[in-house]
């Protein structure tokens, strides 16, 4: 097993989790897993985000070079987004993320019933 490295700064969980993590980050790349999406579609599948924080975090994940924005001269305008080649290596973090939170969800929701009635 790999150690931690003494300094924050120089930890890899630190440096994935400033590119990946987040409220948001997390969710748009797993919903960019399966190919190209378009903004408008993004934006429902999250309907909890804004188009303001959605369109930050999609420029950052761009600017890391984690996504790819394609953007097409039609009317209406279209745009898509997709995971790079970068972004691609994230995803067994990402299903690996997926599986442990429904873990534990159903861990934690069985502790809290179980102190609840204790009490």
């Amino acid at each position: 097993m790999k150690k931690f490295k003494a300094h924050p700064s120089a930890c890899p969980i630190v440096h994935t989790m400033t590119y990946i993590g987040g409220k948001w980050k997390p969710i748009i790349l797993g919903r960019l897993i399966n190919g190209a999406v378009r903004f408008g579609k993004l934006a429902v599948q999250i309907p909890d985000i804004s188009r303001k924080i959605l369109t930050e975090q999609l420029k950052e994940l761009e600017e890391d070079g984690l996504i790819i924005r394609h953007s097409y001269n039609e009317k209406p305008p279209r745009v898509e987004y997709e995971l790079s080649e970068i972004g691609r290596t994230a995803i067994p973090v990402l299903m690996a993320m997926t599986e442990l939170g429904d873990k534990m969800h159903e861990a934690i929701t069985r502790h809290k019933r179980g102190v609840t009635q204790a009490q």
